[in-house]
């Protein structure tokens, strides 16, 4: 059992919703698979899926946007982080976006080879969206610049059609045909294609080529105007979509080439979150928020106007659980598949006797929880001789072992999140006091509307460990389980204590049921640690502003523990944070609920959500 391979277990129903999505050839919506952090969204993709995408006419790209953070990418023999990503150094903008132009034009460059893109239709479609006239010509002139005078009148007077014709000549005139024939593969099929076939695949890959010029072109203009955009910090979607135009032309180009049983491309965009954060290093393009909802828009719109190649965001970040389809439209506008990993039986069926023992999942289950990556961390960790050292003493247990691995959460994880979320704190004083977070935010009776009054930084500093410590035992008052919908006032939102936990990644606000929770059983833990171990570090001073801070000015959250959930047959995989778990033969029914239900309570609500089937 100890030297057992860890097996990448399936998840039929999850599954099978991904490859419906993946079997058409265009849809008019993208899908965002979102879910807390460790429940298996990337393995599934990785090991489950991306190999049957890539099968017979199936051509499926993969860009992952936290590849270039070498610290914490598995490609580079590194774990992805537990907290969020934006707890790690940024990329640069421009790695991301070359990321995604590379992959897109590896699949346009196949879908070339198998004729399904031709020159006219890469020409029809850059021609819907740009004027092409004066670059064609400026192109031409500048491959020709000693033609001669009557031959320049002559090039300003034809259509863009021909202009389109010439330039691709002349660009195929400079081209290496060697280069071309690898590109297409024509060295290994020349033998059954004739001169006219081949030219025109080669036509096609110089097209290609030219439609980049011309957007560089287009870009290089407005490039001045892109630099003052960086230098005011102001906003322009004309300017953000000059630096999405390429992507988005081959993204139209591989949706019109779509075709059912020939050539059928979709997209897989794995850690998108990471896009908003990119950096600048120049003025070439817009900032990385701005090139984020721009491409996203983009995609949108062409999904909803012509129908789009499927499309699929993978993100951890529970902005795309619900708050992205508000800022994007409206709650409809993505397709949305949560996962929320296994639900405890079903761990258990998977786990036990192949890793763990009955015994030692009774712990596992009650201190960590399911979570797919608590697992396997804590089995490499059994495996390790860190573990050897521990049977050796007759004393320890397997309970030792997981207090060890929770410890190692605690300080790795939990205890320099906790640092980041002060930081954002102090930010939000410093903002505040400026006059940049609106009044709406800073209301009469707030616990942080006096964050503007502090003008000394250990001030700051210490209101912002008071507001995160008031606000984790706000949590634990309402048993880590608060409905943001729960009185339809978003209220929580309000709270930049939400906002900084939620920003480093330590809560979870989730779709459906609408719970802001702990992103697992034992970061949940681990949050309590950290408040124990606060408080036990506070003089008396500090541990009196708390005092006083918890009875004046105290958050309280426990009316949103109110809450109406509706679950659906054959639909429910949750394992609620307030103990509650249904299983797939559950009719609809509506529960309510204001306190944790007891263990013999739990089992009785679960005998009559039964008898109601």
């Amino acid at each position: 059992m100890v030297n057992k391979s860890w097996k990448i277990v399936p998840r039929p129903l999850l599954e099978t919703v991904l490859n419906n999505h993946a079997q058409h050839h265009r849809v008019p919506q993208p899908l965002i698979l979102h879910g807390p952090r460790g429940v298996g969204k990337t393995t599934l993709i990785l090991e489950r899926l991306l190999e049957d995408w890539n099968r017979g006419p199936h051509i499926t790209g993969y860009v992952d946007f936290a590849q270039s953070i070498k610290d914490h990418h598995p490609q580079h023999n590194n774990s992805y982080p537990w907290a969020s990503w934006s707890t790690c150094d940024p990329p640069t903008l421009y790695n991301c976006k070359n990321q995604l132009e590379t992959c897109l034009e590896s699949m346009t460059q196949k879908g070339i080879q198998l004729g399904a893109i031709t020159s006219s239709q890469i020409f029809s479609t850059l021609n819907k969206w740009h004027r092409l006239d004066t670059v064609l010509r400026g192109i031409l002139l500048q491959n020709n610049s000693n033609i001669a005078l009557k031959s320049r009148n002559s090039i300003s007077k034809v259509s863009s059609s021909v202009l389109w014709d010439r330039a691709v000549f002349a660009l195929s005139a400079r081209s290496n045909a060697k280069e071309i024939d690898e590109i297409l593969g024509l060295e290994e099929k020349g033998k059954s294609l004739s001169v006219e076939e081949a030219s025109y695949f080669r036509e096609a890959v110089v097209a290609l080529r030219l439609a980049k010029e011309v957007i560089t072109m287009h870009q290089g203009w407005r490039a001045r105007a892109v630099a003052h955009l960086n230098r005011t910090g102001g906003f322009s979607r004309s300017l953000a979509n000059s630096c999405t135009d390429w992507p988005c032309l081959l993204l139209e180009l591989l949706s019109k080439a779509a075709e059912i049983d020939y050539f059928q491309p979709k997209l897989v965009i794995n850690n998108i979150e990471v896009l908003k954060k990119a950096i600048l290093v120049d003025d070439s393009m817009v900032s990385g928020p701005m090139y984020h909802d721009s491409l996203i828009w983009r995609i949108v719109a062409m999904g909803a106007n012509e129908r789009c190649l499927p499309i699929m965001l993978v993100t951890s970040d529970s902005y795309y659980s619900y708050q992205a389809y508000w800022d994007f439209g409206f709650p409809d506008i993505f397709i949305s598949r949560e996962n929320f990993g296994w639900a405890p039986q079903e761990a258990k069926m998977h786990m036990v006797t192949d890793y763990f023992s009955q015994s030692e999942w009774a712990v596992i289950v009650e201190v960590l929880g399911p979570n797919p990556r608590h697992l396997f961390e804590l089995y490499a960790l059994k495996q390790s001789s860190y573990y050897q050292k521990i049977l050796e003493d007759k004393a320890s247990t397997f309970e030792d072992i997981v207090d060890a691995y929770l410890a190692y959460l605690q300080v790795t994880v939990v205890n320099p999140a906790m640092d980041k979320a002060q930081e954002l704190l102090q930010k939000f004083a410093n903002d505040a006091k400026s006059g940049k977070i609106p009044k709406d935010r800073l209301r009469f009776g707030s616990p942080w509307k006096h964050s503007s009054k502090l003008d000394d930084p250990t001030q700051c500093q210490q209101w912002a460990k008071l507001q995160l410590l008031d606000f984790v035992q706000s949590l634990i008052n309402t048993e880590f389980g608060v409905n943001y919908l729960g009185d339809c006032s978003f209220e929580i939102f309000d709270d930049p204590c939400t906002v900084a936990l939620l920003e480093v990644g330590l809560l979870y606000a989730q779709r459906d049921p609408s719970f802001i929770r702990p992103i697992s059983i034992a970061i949940q833990r681990c949050l309590v640690r950290w408040l124990v171990q606060e408080r036990m570090k506070m003089s008396l001073q500090n541990l009196l502003q708390f005092m006083w801070q918890r009875v004046i000015r105290g958050r309280s959250y426990r009316h949103l523990m109110l809450q109406e959930i509706i679950v659906c047959n054959n639909v429910c995989e949750y394992e609620f944070a307030r103990g509650c778990h249904l299983d797939y033969n559950t009719k609809v029914v509506e529960i309510h609920w204001t306190t944790k239900l007891s263990q013999s309570s739990n089992r009785s609500l679960h005998e009559s959500i039964i008898s109601h089937g």
